[in-house]
């Protein structure tokens, strides 16, 4: 038990002494901190609230309403939660369990540890703080509907943080080839992303005032019997007096967090017996993108980056986006077509996310590339070469497929939504372009590698939470003269000239690419030695 409270200390000295190192790192932190106060204070807001509603003791529409929102919510939220440690947190750098190989530590002590530092983290705290003031929705319904909710409240954090771990385990262990990766990393996304969209695809999909309780409640009460929704129907089982439900229930969870930890002590003895075995090498035929590409130093540039993009499991979740989001927003637009036209305006802003980042994406490979001597202005030509290629295809894709879903040639005025959404989206996409390379000169935070998509490097998960964002509100502040223009037609009242935006955001978005291309590469050479020292001390942390 010391050996597992010394790896929770160990986790806090780390922490603290990256925060000391680094005053992004601080603020990173502290964001995080705001967000989980934020989130604990809306759930106790909302708990006092729907423990105002008259219950009639278990047998009102309204008692319905409060389990299907805390059963049904609860277990979706928890398994987003388990997604989401996975794509962000992963397996912690800094906690690496092929870090402690050396010290002789019992595997089941070792995954013990692991887990307890698990859980004295911020979002296993917030959590478990959110969890304990859902009972003041109770506070009407029973002392001991009340005591079951503070005891399910812990449970409910540490089945979302045993099943978290051991997907990170298993994906790290099992998942050796990059291509099995990829499809995972992507995978796992894509789930996160249609979870957190089923609300509004069901409530959009039909019509809303036919929408009933019934069918939530009955999936509510299928999630009450998965590890994710038992520590919410508790409580509930409590209230009715059905004792042997309850017990049941705990059966699932203590068994869950048997397999958990199990399955997790099973990796790490698999991944000290297999540890260094290669992956199978593969050749290709001729020099691949070098040979699409013109002969100059950009075109080399444009290459390597090309070549990154086809195996990176990180970045082609990105180029993935505009997809995802025409799925999405085709889902949700059974009541109002023109709603699928939120897709490319939303593609254009995730496209470039990546490029915001670039750099570290980059790794040591850019090392070798600042060894030889290329130009700022060349890397950032280069970049942009491809980038500017895909993602424009991309967008015009996106903006016909939105076309046809939305029957936009059936009018003049679908006709004009076409033609505007094109044209800013484009002008939007280009204006973030030119943008992501400046910030990647500047504002670069630590990435997975590539080949563990699943690993975070320290201050990862709280700079993958704070920059990108920067990164997006400077996006849309570049578009301000678009934006006027679009006032002073909106003002003026002027009919039949609405379209004039395409061709405004086109040069809008050119201007600021070309801005971007030129600072970011005088930049670049500015800070040469600095990103250069960055990006190793990145690759420090891969290890």
């Amino acid at each position: 038990m010391n050996s597992a409270l010394t790896v929770v200390r160990l986790r806090w000295a780390l922490t603290i002494a990256a925060m000391r190192k680094s005053s992004w790192q601080l603020v990173g932190y502290i964001f995080s901190l705001l967000i989980g106060l934020s989130m604990v204070v809306g759930i106790g807001v909302a708990a006092w609230f729907l423990g105002t509603l008259d219950f009639q003791n278990g047998h009102s529409w309204n008692f319905r309403l409060l389990y299907t929102i805390v059963v049904l919510g609860g277990a979706v939220a928890s398994l987003l939660c388990a997604l989401v440690q996975v794509m962000l947190i992963g397996e912690g750098s800094t906690l690496n369990p092929k870090k402690f190989a050396l010290f002789g530590i019992p595997d089941r002590t070792l995954q013990s540890g692991l887990t307890l530092a698990g859980l004295s983290g911020i979002p296993a705290i917030s959590g478990l703080l959110s969890l304990l003031l859902l009972t003041l929705a109770y506070r009407h319904l029973g002392i001991g509907m009340m005591v079951v909710s503070v005891i399910a409240a812990p449970l409910a954090v540490i089945t979302v943080m045993s099943v978290s771990k051991l997907v990170i385990s298993l994906a790290s262990t099992m998942m050796h080839s990059r291509r099995s990766q990829a499809v995972l990393y992507i995978l796992v996304m894509v789930v996160i992303v249609g979870l957190s969209n089923t609300p509004n695809i069901i409530i959009n999909s039909g019509d809303p005032t036919q929408l009933t309780l019934d069918p939530f409640t009955m999936i509510a009460r299928v999630f009450s019997w998965t590890p994710f929704g038992a520590p919410f129907q508790l409580p509930f089982d409590a209230q009715s007096g059905d004792w042997l439900a309850l017990v049941a229930r705990v059966l699932i969870i203590a068994a869950t967090w048997a397999v958990c930890f199990l399955g997790g002590v099973w990796c790490l003895s698999r991944d000290r017996k297999f540890a260094g075995k290669a992956e199978q090498a593969k050749t290709l035929k001729g020099i691949g993108p070098f040979s699409w590409m013109p002969n100059s130093t950009s075109g080399a540039v444009s290459a390597r980056l090309l070549s990154y993009l086809r195996r990176d499991p990180r970045q082609a979740m990105f180029l993935l986006f505009p997809l995802i989001f025409l799925i999405l927003f085709a889902l949700q637009s059974g009541n109002l077509p023109e709603l699928v036209w939120m897709a490319p305006a939303f593609s254009a802003l995730f496209l470039v996310m990546a490029e915001a980042n670039g750099l570290a994406y980059d790794g040591r490979g850019f090392i070798m590339q600042a060894i030889i001597g290329v130009s700022g202005r060349d890397d950032r030509t280069g970049r942009v070469r491809v980038y500017c290629s895909l993602g424009s295809v991309y967008l015009l894709l996106t903006c016909l497929v939105s076309a046809v879903v939305a029957r936009s040639w059936a009018s003049s005025s679908g006709v004009l939504t076409a033609v505007v959404v094109t044209g800013c989206s484009l002008g939007l996409f280009m204006a973030g372009l030119g943008i992501a390379e400046i910030f990647s000169c500047i504002f670069m935070y630590p990435v997975a590698s590539m080949d563990k998509p699943f690993s975070s490097p320290q201050g990862r998960a709280l700079a993958q939470g704070f920059f990108p964002f920067i990164h997006m509100f400077a996006c849309i502040a570049a578009m301000l003269p678009t934006g006027i223009v679009a006032i002073v037609l909106a003002v003026t009242s002027v009919q039949g000239l609405w379209w004039i935006l395409a061709p405004v955001a086109l040069a809008n978005g050119v201007l600021f690419l070309y801005l971007g291309v030129l600072l970011g590469g005088k930049l670049m050479d500015a800070r040469l030695l600095k990103i250069v020292s960055t990006l190793d001390g990145f690759a420090s942390l891969q290890k």
